[in-house]
């Protein structure tokens, strides 16, 4: 192995610890706002937040219609549409391991956040404090949780494949932009606590992150294997 191949290696192999540490730590972020949401440390900056926002909507009409229109980037049928466009993307320009590695982290997610809700079977806001009323329970947001792991994802592998450091800084930039957007709109709409946003973005993070790992790990696995 010549030198540049070994400080290569050595800068991936940098770069993928950094990767799962970041992981650790998000996830360690949604297991401390689990708990504090568990013993109600929450409830009054929750509370807080949700009346902030109705009086936004009160006061500013066209706010609950736009919250509505940003609010479907993050739903179901339009994360399971850009999961499928993206995996397309990937294949197209020989990244089939990508694609599937996006696949696997959008599906396992959802997965993980259902039972999640399951688990810690919060009720939503009360009705009283929504725009849009919706079934179903509350913690994690599922909205900020699968943006957070879908465009974060996006933002990275289009980034890793641009050469200029402020292209890539503004692909990231957009990616936690649309993550943190569609959050907020979660609570601005009242279907949400503020809690359950902040959980689902770091939950998402990390789950992103985690993904990232697994497959640069296997990756690198499989060139030292081919090697």
């Amino acid at each position: 192995m010549t030198l540049l191949q070994r400080l290569g290696l050595q800068s991936r192999t940098r770069r993928r610890w950094l990767t799962f540490a970041f992981a650790m730590l998000a996830l360690s972020g949604f297991a401390a706002l689990a708990g504090e949401m568990r013993e109600a440390d929450t409830a009054r900056w929750d509370t807080a937040a949700l009346h902030l926002a109705q009086q936004w909507r009160a006061t500013h009409p066209l706010v609950e219609a736009i919250m509505r229109e940003l609010s479907s980037l993050g739903s179901t049928a339009v994360m399971t549409l850009f999961t499928v466009l993206a995996a397309g993307y990937l294949c197209a320009v020989g990244r089939p391991a990508r694609a599937v590695a996006v696949s696997l982290a959008m599906v396992s997610g959802a997965l993980a956040v259902t039972a999640l809700k399951m688990g810690f079977g919060r009720a939503r806001p009360d009705p009283a404090f929504a725009a849009l009323v919706q079934e179903g329970l509350s913690f994690p947001s599922g909205h900020a949780s699968m943006s957070a792991v879908f465009y974060l994802t996006m933002g990275v592998l289009l980034a890793q494949r641009q050469q200029g450091l402020r292209v890539r800084a503004y692909l990231i930039s957009i990616a936690a932009f649309m993550t943190g957007l569609i959050g907020v709109t979660r609570v601005m709409l009242g279907v949400h606590w503020a809690s359950d946003v902040l959980a689902g973005w770091a939950f998402g993070a990390g789950w992103a992150a985690l993904w990232f790992w697994i497959a640069s790990h296997l990756r690198d696995a499989r060139r030292s294997g081919g090697s």
